[in-house]
């Protein structure tokens, strides 16, 4: 009888929790102005989609196929971002993530590296199509 049952809810902070039950962002968008996939050693997937206007991201969506942690930390990827210029959205790192969340499990900080990974990709995708306009009316990511 030795063995300590562990309270999920206690154990994490409320802004944990909050995103890793948010599901408001997950959307699909049709033309995105950058799109990225990334897909983790866990099997986790994240794919971001993002919506820039006058250089700054407007709009941030994602679709997971993977765990709470993955979830939240592409919550978190989000609203940290979101308002940011292009620029200082690439200085989003998986350590401020994890801060954010403030109790992501160590063994669960990949997550944040997934979802950080796919975002980059998301981006470059951006600056990519901001040098062939052409691609986002065909919808070519």
């Amino acid at each position: 009888m030795g063995d300590q049952v562990k309270d999920f809810w206690q154990e994490h902070s409320l802004k944990f929790l909050e995103m890793a039950f948010r599901t408001d962002r997950q959307e699909r968008i049709a033309r995105p102005d950058g799109y990225g996939k990334n897909t983790g050693q866990c099997g986790d997937t994240v794919e971001f989609f993002l919506t820039i206007k006058d250089n700054t991201l407007k709009n941030i969506s994602f679709e997971i196929n993977g765990c709470m942690h993955t979830n939240a930390c592409a919550n978190a990827l989000a609203h940290l971002a979101e308002g940011l210029s292009l620029e200082k959205a690439w200085e989003i790192t998986p350590r401020q993530i994890a801060d954010f969340l403030e109790t992501l499990p160590d063994d669960h900080f990949h997550c944040a590296e997934l979802a950080v990974g796919a975002f980059y990709l998301a981006l470059a995708d951006a600056k990519q199509k901001s040098r062939q306009n052409w691609k986002k009316v065909y919808g070519k990511h």
